[in-house]
């Protein structure tokens, strides 16, 4: 006679299979179809997911070479976000379930003008990787008013992990003021000694009902804060 353990496989396997089609394949593709008569195109200054839905907005810049980027954030209190691999992985799930300490835990992949981030830092809040502040960082053609590389970002404050609005999947929600975000970087790099001065940019437009990846809302000033760096403090 089957065991009551081995009845329960027989639903509880069938139920995931259907909850990881559904979450991971079905739905990212019905966003991705409604979504795409307002796709403003590569240029627009908002994040794409790896399903190629919209995602966070550009929010944030610095202005300076890439290591000088490292001491900054490093000086600001700001980890570097370890890469996504298995043991990374299962590290975060352990870090939000026990509440473990893990100020280096990975963050999802993003993609501006098609290209996956190229640096992600993140400050804890608590003890474990459920909430925290973070930042993915995209270094473009441009420059600032020194001539210096300008590296665009999004910034935003994980408040929760749950799962996305839209599709299912497991998520980290953000908190919807993206602009306390990005003015709370800019201004720890400041107390760090780190920003020689700071201008803005037109980003995505001021908005009050914006909505991300995970379908969580925010609202912006529709600004990008770029802070230029300085030699250090």
């Amino acid at each position: 006679m089957m065991s009551r353990r081995r009845r329960a496989a027989w639903w509880i396997l069938p139920v995931l299979a259907g909850y990881a089609a559904l979450a991971y394949l079905f739905l990212p593709e019905f966003w991705i179809a409604r979504d795409h008569s307002r796709d403003v195109g590569p240029a627009s200054m908002v994040t794409r997911t790896a399903d190629d839905i919209p995602g966070d907005p550009i929010n944030v810049g610095l202005v300076g070479d890439q290591q000088a980027i490292f001491r900054a954030m490093a000086a600001a209190g700001w980890d570097t976000a370890d890469a996504i691999t298995l043991k990374t992985s299962v590290d975060i799930g352990l870090s939000v379930l026990f509440g473990h300490p893990y100020p280096d835990a990975p963050v999802s992949p993003l993609f501006y003008e098609g290209r996956k981030e190229d640096l992600a830092f993140e400050k804890p809040i608590g003890e474990s990787a459920d909430q925290r502040h973070h930042v993915r960082f995209w270094r473009t053609p441009r420059t600032g008013p020194d001539g210096g590389t300008l590296w665009l970002g999004s910034a935003s404050r994980d408040r929760g992990v749950g799962v996305s609005h839209d599709t299912g999947q497991i998520t980290h929600h953000i908190a919807p003021d993206v602009d306390a975000a990005r003015d709370g970087l800019i201004a720890d790099v400041k107390a760090a000694g780190w920003i020689a001065s700071t201008y803005e940019m037109e980003g995505v437009g001021a908005t009050r009902d914006g909505r991300n990846g995970g379908g969580d809302p925010y609202f912006t000033d529709g600004k990008v804060l770029v802070g230029v760096l300085g030699s250090g403090g």
